[in-house]
């Protein structure tokens, strides 16, 4: 079973360059989309936080001490790279309180750009999306292929890979969930970056089997869409025009499994290849079901939103799109080149 790593199926053929990448924090940037504004009043402070070289739930438990209150009343919609300069929104509740003076916080690489209120605690997965902004440095290669691979990314989108991230450092998440299916007690943080990696390995598995046989944005018999923007599916249901026009025009998107416990929702063709590779990850996928984790379903395709590049000197390549919540920007670079830190 190919799970992560570069041994995964490339969409659109092999890297056409190599770079260096996260030299610095500021090559890789990242912003989210909330996709709405905050209410302007409430009990919790709404921060726009710009963070550089810290990750999300340190900064977290920064803003919560820094505002005399405990850590579960603070707020995030996602995880963010540590390595890397990232612009987030974080919610404090200070019911009866006035904001602190949040221009003092005193966190190296970490300030408050603005400060407002809000009704409710923002919760995780609350985004529209990320905003990514990309320096690859030292790139080497065939410069004339770029533009056509940039191109069809932009037009057929990615393979929606979860990336190494979520693994954590050589593989180590799947060594957690091993060892928790095993019977190994885990904290509440640990057990979910366990749970969270099985489960990514499972549909990276599945998704790398559709990319080498040509159908990750392709329809199977059995086949169950997602709706473009949004976690709601349907299907099994007949092929037909309205499907292909809907596929042809990025609308829906194919499924894979985000593995747990009942019936798996694909049919036929679909269900054999996803069924098949569960069991050479057995392991895993009962340890998903023991844990009582739902069947669920992930998007095998990705799209690459508003994708625009420049070429920064003899050997700087920038690059600047938008991506669903949950996706990784890691997957859309492999498309494009082979890169070291």
């Amino acid at each position: 079973m190919r799970a992560m790593g570069d041994s995964l199926a490339r969409a659109h053929g092999g890297a056409v360059v190599s770079a260096r990448f996260k030299l610095e924090p500021e090559d890789f940037e990242v912003e989210e989309i909330t996709g709405f504004e905050p209410s302007g009043e409430g009990e919790h402070a709404w921060l726009q936080v710009e963070k550089r070289g810290a990750n999300t739930e340190w900064v977290a438990a920064r803003l919560a001490e820094f505002a005399g209150v405990p850590g579960s009343v603070v707020g995030f919609a996602g995880l963010k790279d540590r390595h890397a300069l990232t612009r987030q929104v974080f919610t404090v509740q200070l019911p009866g309180q006035a904001d602190p003076d949040w221009s003092a916080l005193p966190v190296p690489g970490v300030r408050v750009l603005s400060a407002t209120r809000h009704a409710r605690k923002l919760k995780r997965g609350a985004l529209r999306g990320n905003r990514f902004r990309i320096r690859l440095r030292e790139v080497d290669g065939d410069r004339g292929a770029v533009p056509a691979r940039l191109d069809r990314v932009a037009t057929h989108g990615v393979p929606n890979y979860f990336g190494e991230q979520r693994f954590g450092r050589e593989g180590g998440n799947l060594d957690l969930a091993r060892a928790l299916f095993a019977g190994r007690r885990l904290g509440r943080a640990q057990r979910g970056f366990a749970l969270s990696a099985a489960r990514a390995a499972i549909f990276n598995a599945v998704l790398d089997a559709r990319v080498a046989t040509g159908t990750w944005d392709q329809p199977l018999e059995g086949e169950v869409w997602m709706l473009d923007g949004s976690h709601s599916v349907f299907g099994p249901e007949p092929w037909n025009e309205a499907l292909a026009a809907r596929l042809a025009g990025g609308d829906i998107h194919p499924t894979g499994p985000m593995w747990g416990r009942g019936e798996l929702r694909s049919e036929h063709q679909a269900r054999v290849l996803e069924r098949g590779i569960a069991d050479t990850c057995a392991d895993l996928a009962k340890g998903l079901e023991a844990a009582g984790l739902a069947q669920e379903r992930r998007a095998l395709r990705l799209p690459v939103r508003g994708l625009e590049w420049t070429w920064e000197g003899d050997d700087g390549l920038l690059l600047a799109f938008e991506l669903d919540p949950g996706s990784f920007a890691t997957v859309v670079l492999r498309e494009l080149c082979e890169w070291a830190p």
